[in-house]
Parts: structure tokens; C-alpha cells; sequence
């Protein structure tokens, strides 16, 4: 159980530091918003990206469900039904592959 809330854990923090190194530049480039946010944005994409190299699956298909949270929590977006849609086959592909059954490895 410990591996698996580890793993999940991890996911959360990459996919928010990707988000938030995303969303400070956009916030400056779209919205007329200071400069300054571009730091924190570039600090937090080089976590994302160590912090990517530690996770031990594929988690980039989950990112879609985090990013539609984000959406609603600070952009006050709401989700569609078809973005719930959306998120949930990428969470079903995440599932499928993070709790695979260790002993298919895959067949060259």
C-alpha cells in the first residue's frame, strides 16, 4: 500500500509543479501580467523535471485530471461532462499501466 501512496504522492507534485510552471508564464504573456512570475515559473518546470525523472511510471497521461482541478480551482472553469469523460479514460490508461501485472512484461 505504501509503494502505491509514494507513487501517487509523487504524481500530485509533478503534475502541479508542471502545471504551475505553465500557467505563471501564460498568466504574463496572455493577461499583461509583471515579469516576475517567470522565475518561480522556470523553478518550478526544473522540479518538474526532477522531480519526473524519480517517478517510476509513465505518469504523464494522468496529467489531464489534475489540469481540469486546476481549471475549475483557479480559473473558476468548470468541467464539462465530456472533460470528465476525457479525464477518466486517461486515468483508466494510467491505472492499466501502474498496477499492470508484473509478470507480462512485454514481448519483443
Amino acid at each position: 500500500m505504501m509503494p502505491l501512496l509514494k507513487t501517487t504522492g509523487l504524481f500530485a507534485v509533478i503534475a502541479v509543479t508542471e502545471i504551475l510552471g505553465c500557467y505563471l508564464p501564460w498568466l504574463v504573456l496572455k493577461q499583461g501580467r509583471p515579469l516576475w512570475p517567470l522565475l518561480p515559473a522556470a523553478v518550478s518546470l526544473a522540479l518538474f523535471a526532477w522531480f519526473l525523472t524519480l517517478h517510476p511510471f509513465a505518469a504523464a497521461r494522468t496529467y489531464a485530471a489534475v489540469a481540469l482541478g486546476w481549471l475549475w480551482a483557479v480559473d473558476g472553469v468548470a468541467p464539462t461532462r465530456w472533460d470528465a469523460i476525457g479525464a477518466g479514460v486517461a486515468q483508466a490508461g494510467m491505472a492499466i499501466i501502474v498496477l499492470r501485472t508484473r509478470g507480462c512484461e512485454e514481448r519483443a
